[in-house]
């Protein structure tokens, strides 16, 4: 064998060997973070969390989500809206990232681009302005679900802004929200990612001394009613969508709360 062939199997070899070291170190750290996004971040968030039908749970910092890799989208997203989340910092909208944290690997933000329907945060970045870091976290695929532009921008907003409002009125609530994954449903891109036909958000005020609670199921499409008109109660969600929302409350508490309609208690002017 000649040297300039032999000098070519080791020069291969060493690039073989590289290859694999930082092929190695690639799944390392995918499984470091997978790791990571298993650990709840705060003990709120741990005792206000929802069951999991999937039972793929990811905890970022700003909040946690069910995935549904059957689905391509969370099942729900459920955080801690306080009122010192609430700022007027006007941070520059970033790219949409695929999830790290997702073990089954989540959609790519691909499946939307043409389709006719926004990517819609689920933890709205609204609710994330506190920090930079936290406002781009909304923006994993992770967190979002396709909505179509009016209801996004109509219905779903007013929503969204009733809560933050909520949140500075009573200093803070927790939010559980997502599409009901069930039923003969649409898909968009090549990963068939769903498209809910209801979306649904469920908040709890337990800061009062008196825990109320308050459910929202409202149809896919924009609307002029107001949004006292898509009070249900809690339980109705829970049947819809195969999920108990609030396990670690106080089983008769839990039943009270879930049982009734009533929105007295939350004000909406």
């Amino acid at each position: 064998m000649s040297k300039r062939s032999l000098y070519a199997i080791v020069a291969a070899l060493i690039m073989v060997g590289v290859y694999g070291y930082e092929h190695y170190l690639k799944v390392e750290e995918q499984q470091g973070v997978i790791e990571e996004g298993s650990t709840p971040k705060t003990t709120t968030n741990t005792f206000f969390l929802p069951t999991s039908t999937t039972g793929e749970v990811v905890h970022h910092k700003g909040y946690s989500l069910s995935y549904s890799e059957a689905h391509e989208q969370p099942e729900w997203v459920a955080y801690e809206l306080k009122k010192s989340d609430l700022s007027s910092h006007n941070f520059k909208r970033p790219y949409f990232e695929i999830d790290p944290a997702v073990k089954t690997g989540a959609a790519h933000w691909r499946n939307y681009k043409n389709s006719g329907y926004d990517r819609g945060h689920l933890c709205p970045a609204g609710d994330r302005r506190s920090s930079k870091s936290a406002y781009v976290e909304t923006f994993l695929t992770s967190n979002i679900s396709p909505q179509e532009h009016e209801f996004n921008a109509g219905i779903w907003n007013a929503l969204e802004q009733k809560v933050r409002y909520w949140a500075a009125k009573y200093d803070g609530v927790f939010v559980v929200t997502g599409g009901v994954l069930k039923g003969n449903l649409d898909v968009i891109g090549d990963e068939a990612v769903t498209v809910p036909n209801y979306f649904y958000k469920v908040l709890v005020d337990y800061n009062g001394g008196n825990t109320k609670m308050i459910g929202f199921l409202i149809p896919h499409k924009n609307s002029n009613k107001p949004l006292y008109d898509f009070v249900v109660p809690v339980d109705q969600i829970e049947t819809l969508t195969g999920i108990d929302f609030f396990p670690e409350l106080d089983d008769d508490l839990e039943d009270q709360l879930e049982a009734s309609a009533e929105y007295k208690n939350w004000v909406f002017n």
